[in-house]
């Protein structure tokens, strides 16, 4: 598989930020097509157009908010405005119950008390939009999001620019590089993995906010229940097949009921510079995904996991 990065693998959209009061429709459009997917079905692999997917059910966003309490409305205001439609449709009932609803008062108690939190509100739903639950054919799972200013913008392992590639990910374009010795990582030493979201690698943490410079502060908060409902919906309604790779034991334990006969779970030591020598090096993950895919999806639905985009070409 070639490494070169394709025109278009990068939608210009994905630049944008979402606005405050403005229509997530409008602003977010249809959910992208893949680009192994058919044009007119992006549920369906372009190299198998007859092949059955569950389909989304229809979701009437403005109905379902209609019913919502004047409470409700307010604490899932991020939710309504960010989170991409694909998403919200399929996670409604997790976003309403009382354990998320809790959630989301903790953090407007955080907000209320002067604590900085990461990543900026407006991309702690990022993963969504990058990658739209019918573009999903791989799924990394990371634990907690960085805690220091300029890093975290919503997808595990992915930070924000200037900033440098912290030492887990270096030692992840180390372990590619073993894979496809023509892997390019992003330019000047950086870190910023939305090109992968763009083609449908889901780079969802475990919590999905943190207090700045305090590593897992929100943990047990309520986090880990709603994305491992993310992690089930994916391995429901993707049924054509998806690549889970789990990092670790933390990311092991997250992936223990996806069903091995529909999808692939990978399981490696994690990349940190405390554990990558026992084996994460040698794992092989990125070409065994791709191999995989394959066999799904044909020849386009492999993953190109070159790296070297300028900044303004990547989403940010």
């Amino acid at each position: 598989m070639s490494l070169k990065r394709k025109a278009g693998d990068v939608a210009a959209d994905a630049a944008k930020k979402p606005k405050a009061n403005g229509s997530i429709t409008s602003f977010f459009g249809a959910p992208k097509p893949n680009p192994s997917t058919s044009s007119t079905n992006p549920a369906k692999p372009a190299s198998d157009p007859t092949a059955p997917e569950t389909q989304p059910v229809k979701f009437d966003k403005e109905a379902w908010i209609a019913k919502l309490s004047d409470e409700h409305k307010e604490l899932l205001k991020l939710e309504i405005e960010t989170l991409h439609e694909s998403w919200l449709g399929a996670l409604k009932d997790e976003v309403t119950s009382e354990s998320f609803l809790n959630l989301k008062r903790f953090l407007k108690k955080e907000g209320e008390s002067g604590a900085k939190i990461f990543p900026p509100l407006e991309d702690v739903y990022s993963w969504s939009r990058h990658t739209p639950l019918p573009t999903v054919k791989a799924v990394i799972i990371g634990q907690d999001p960085y805690h220091n200013l300029n890093q975290a913008h919503g997808l595990c392992f992915s930070i924000r620019p200037p900033t440098p590639a912290p030492p887990s990910l270096q030692n992840i374009y180390k372990c590619l590089k073993k894979d496809y010795p023509s892997f390019t990582p992003p330019p000047k030493n950086g870190g910023l993995l939305t090109p992968w979201a763009e083609r449908g690698v889901l780079l969802l943490n475990t919590c999905l906010t943190v207090r700045a410079h305090q590593a897992n502060s929100h943990a047990g908060k309520g986090w880990e229940k709603f994305t491992q409902k993310v992690i089930d919906t994916v391995a429901a309604k993707r049924t054509r097949g998806v690549v889970f790779l789990a990092w670790g034991k933390p990311a092991e334990q997250r992936v223990k009921g996806v069903n091995g006969s529909k999808h692939l779970v990978l399981k490696s030591p994690h990349p940190s510079p405390l554990s990558a020598s026992r084996g994460f090096f040698d794992c092989a993950h990125f070409k065994k995904t791709n191999e995989w895919l394959k066999t799904r999806y044909g020849e386009d639905g492999e993953i190109n996991w070159d790296l070297n985009v300028a900044p303004e070409d990547a989403g940010v």
